[in-house]
């Protein structure tokens, strides 16, 4: 087993709150943190925008990655969401079996 974390951004908090929520009710997640607002900077069809954004990391398995990016993209606001895989090197054993037993 290996569990990863998705980084994704959201438009709001009440955005990040019901895609969390409904990743870990449909077990596409073990949990979610949904941060604090950030401001974010970027390129958008050749401007630079700039926004407020709500972070959030999904706690997944790498076996589910896959299938919670589409579902977290298909729920999303966003044209192009950051939908992100970060690995996780370490962890404890008990928190990797608690990860894979909730997202099944």
């Amino acid at each position: 087993m290996t569990a990863v974390t998705l980084y994704a951004v959201f438009a709001d908090m009440a955005e990040a709150q019901r895609i969390g929520r409904q990743m870990v009710e449909e077990k596409l997640a073990a949990c979610v943190n949904i941060l604090q607002p950030c401001r974010s900077i970027y390129r958008w069809e050749g401007a630079i925008e700039t926004a407020s954004e709500v972070p959030a990391l999904f706690k997944t398995t790498m076996d589910a990655a896959d299938r919670l990016i589409e579902r977290v993209a298909e729920l999303h606001s966003y044209t192009n969401p950051a939908l992100v895989i970060w690995p996780i090197t370490k962890l404890p054993f008990a928190y990797a079996d608690w990860v894979e037993e909730s997202v099944g």
